[in-house]
């Protein structure tokens, strides 16, 4: 239950900074090209955006980071594994989970190192350069993100011992069957081409 709840949260979370992130970025784009027709300037010269790409910025900087654990828990990061596959099972077995574990260390390594960081940063009065928000509060994506892919790499790990699967995706892109299915398809004469 309460995984499940942390897999809509972690959904919810980056759904939204992407979503907000591309709404901001249209608006601040219309406004830029609104102020140069001479009618509306008047209008667009009293709405300041000039904090939306700072905003931006950080938005996808968070939704990276919870990306990335999110990209660890469905399968969807790159890996290379003809070689791992070839292993007779013990040993795939073995250096999936050595990786795993490799994986959920180093992300720990530098959640911890980001944790202590921003401890340093909350004693201080840094703040961003157009927001003026705390330094500290931006930062905390390297912490919370880090040990949430730290934890999904050791969630990963564990079913993975349990059962023998990885969560991943299917090789390919989706579609690309019925591409290839039309084009053997004479379009024009609906005929079966040789």
């Amino acid at each position: 239950m309460l995984l499940r709840i942390l897999d809509r949260l972690e959904e919810i979370l980056i759904a939204s900074l992407m979503a907000a992130a591309t709404l901001l970025i249209f608006v601040a784009v219309v406004h830029r090209y609104a102020s140069g027709i001479p009618f509306l300037y008047d209008v667009t010269a009293a709405i300041h955006l000039s904090w939306a790409q700072e905003l931006c910025i950080y938005m996808f900087v968070w939704m990276a980071k919870f990306g990335a654990a999110y990209g660890v828990r469905t399968g969807i990061h790159v890996g290379v594994d003809v070689l791992i596959n070839q292993l007779n099972p013990r040993w795939r077995k073995s250096v999936v989970m050595f990786g795993l574990f490799c994986g959920a260390l180093f992300t720990a390594v530098v959640g911890t190192m980001g944790a202590k960081f921003v401890i340093g940063l909350i004693d201080t009065d840094q703040t961003t350069p157009e927001l003026e928000w705390p330094s500290w509060l931006i930062y905390l994506c390297i912490p919370l993100g880090s040990y949430l892919m730290c934890f999904r790499f050791l969630q990963v790990a564990w079913h993975f011992f349990w059962t023998g699967e990885v969560p991943h995706r299917e090789h390919g892109v989706a579609g690309v069957e019925d591409a290839e299915e039309a084009l053997e398809t004479d379009p024009l004469l609906g005929k079966h081409t040789p």
